[in-house]
């Protein structure tokens, strides 16, 4: 009750709430598209390159006054940069794509801690960008979030039926004809926005597991794509909203306790389900 008492009065909180539901929406379904095609790996690999770019834009602006040079404009690029690789490398015979993976994620973080580690003062902002602090969210962030959730919809619904097939069947959908080329690169790439703005919500650490955790608990209970959604877009709410609430009340960090409910209720799904398969 004190964390909804909080929320009439302090427009920090209104922020940090809207950026959890705006940010559940998208988490809930590209996080379906992730954990059907089995590419949480991918997903993994552009969150951790999202850091290069976060280290590069803040070097050009602290060491060279580039002030147009974002943050979260360079993660941004670097996230874009390291779908288009890895889409590419999917569709590649002679390239293994989960080597391309390593070393996208590998390289990327490499790179970002190099600037990190020239760049004066910037290893306070660190733990921001690694673990994330839903309470600093900015009213861009916010608009942002709001024009991705529009676009993942509209995706969602206009292209369902060639998406689905890419998701279960890749192969039958080759033969269908379908361009699945450019669906996987469109996926990729709207994963790689999802994951960037989910990066002020829980980090780069924890972001993969609030692209998994709610649709991996919304397949047990959902037995189409699009019910599937639905569910694990209102787990994210619940989640993102729960763990604000827990850190509000417990002086706790939000990203952290959001993730560990989240795993929490994902095992015991599990548990629960295998007792009751036997």
């Amino acid at each position: 009750m004190q964390f909804f008492e909080a929320i009439l009065h302090y427009n920090f909180l209104q922020h940090a709430l809207l950026a959890g539901l705006l940010g559940g929406v998208a988490a809930g379904i590209v996080g379906t598209w992730v954990v059907v095609r089995r590419t949480s790996s991918i997903a993994g690999a552009v969150a951790h390159c999202v850091l290069a770019g976060l280290g590069l834009a803040r070097w050009l602006q602290e060491v060279h006054g580039i002030s147009w040079a974002d943050p979260m404009l360079g993660a941004t690029a670097a996230a874009l940069v390291a779908a288009a690789l890895i889409a590419r490398a999917s569709h590649k015979q002679s390239e293994r794509e989960d080597t391309v993976i390593a070393a996208i994620w590998a390289i990327g973080m490499a790179i970002g801690l190099l600037f990190i580690a020239s760049t004066p003062g910037y290893t306070e902002d660190l733990m921001s960008y690694l673990f994330g602090n839903i309470l600093l969210v900015r009213t861009t962030d916010l608009w942002l979030m709001g024009l991705l959730d529009v676009a993942v919809l509209a995706i969602a619904v206009s292209l369902h039926g060639e998406i689905q097939a890419l998701c279960f069947d890749e192969a039958f959908a080759r033969m269908r004809g379908l361009p699945v080329g450019r669906l996987s690169l469109l996926l990729h790439t709207i994963t790689a926005l999802t994951v960037v703005l989910l990066v002020s919500i829980v980090g780069i650490v924890l972001v993969i597991a609030l692209l998994t955790l709610p649709a991996a608990v919304a397949g047990r209970f959902a037995n189409t794509l699009g019910r599937t959604m639905v569910l694990a877009v209102i787990l994210s709410v619940f989640f993102t909203t729960v763990g604000l609430g827990m850190s509000y009340t417990y002086d706790l960090p939000a990203g952290a306790s959001t993730i560990v409910l989240a795993g929490v209720i994902y095992l015991s799904v599990r548990v629960f389900w295998r007792g009751h398969r036997r």
